[in-house]
Order: C-alpha cells, then structure tokens, then sequence
C-alpha cells in the first residue's frame, strides 16, 4: 500500500481539489492507497519524505528535490482536476499499486 500527499501553494484549494480527483482514481483504478493528505507547499516539503507520491501542481516540482532524493515520486500535474493525466502520470512511477 502506498500513501500520496497533495500539495498547493496555501494547502486549501488546489490541493483540496486533486485530494478529490486523486479519491476519484483510488476508486477508479482500484489502487491500494493506505493514507491520502492534502496541504501547503510548505507542510508539504517538511512531510513529503512521509509518503511514497507526492503531487503538486508542476510548476512546484522543484521544491520537492530532497524528498525525491530520498525515493518519494514526485508527481507534477499540469492540470489538477484531470483525473486521466493524474492517473497516467501516478501509473508512470512504477509504484505497485494494486
């Protein structure tokens, strides 16, 4: 089971919304999620070693360096509320899912 962080700039809106879109993909493609959270950009990179994906929108990726470095999958959305790109770019990581 993998865990999956979504992060925006101020960790109410946009990050709300992929929460969302993401829930709808778990249900979707039937993956093994065990913990979803959504936050600020700032949370987010003191966190993100604590889970195994991290999404953002992909203008973020950047801030997310460290926790790459350390193997957490780093997933830059283009746009946030498309459940086919979140799901092919989540699918892209390699991550065992199911």
């Amino acid at each position: 089971m993998v865990s999956i962080l979504a992060c925006c700039a101020n960790g109410s809106g946009t990050s709300l919304m992929m929460a969302m879109t993401l829930d709808k993909a778990i249900k979707a493609e039937g993956w093994k999620v065990s913990k979803t959270h959504h936050c600020s950009l700032s949370e987010g990179k003191n966190t993100a070693v604590n889970y195994d994906i991290v999404l953002c929108p992909l203008n973020f990726t950047n801030m997310f360096k460290d926790a790459e470095a350390k193997g957490v999958k780093v997933v830059g959305l283009k746009n946030v509320m498309s459940q086919k790109e979140m799901t092919e770019k989540i699918n892209a990581t390699g991550l065992n899912l199911k």
